[in-house]
């Protein structure tokens, strides 16, 4: 596959409303598949699942890849101690 190819099967973000959860279980070593109603969102900066609380209340949770975490600390001003500019 040549690099124009490459570039036009790139995927930039995933998206969904839903998420599959398969777990098995350490006991039994059964295998278990459950559909969840989680809205799901991936790109470079990492995934967040957002949905519920118990309360029914909107909740999410990201989890961040090395580049966004780079990213923050030097927005929070604990990155490299040099000047950006010459």
């Amino acid at each position: 596959m040549n690099e124009q190819e490459q570039q036009a099967n790139s995927v930039d973000k995933i998206e969904a409303d839903f998420i599959i959860v398969e777990v098995t279980d350490k006991t039994t070593g059964k295998t278990f598949r459950r559909n969840l109603p989680v809205r799901y969102l991936e790109n470079d900066n990492g995934i967040v699942l957002y949905g519920e609380t118990m309360d029914a209340a909107p909740s999410q949770i990201s989890l961040l890849s090395e580049a966004a975490l780079a990213k923050l600390s030097g927005l929070l001003g604990r990155g490299p101690d040099q000047p950006r500019c010459s």
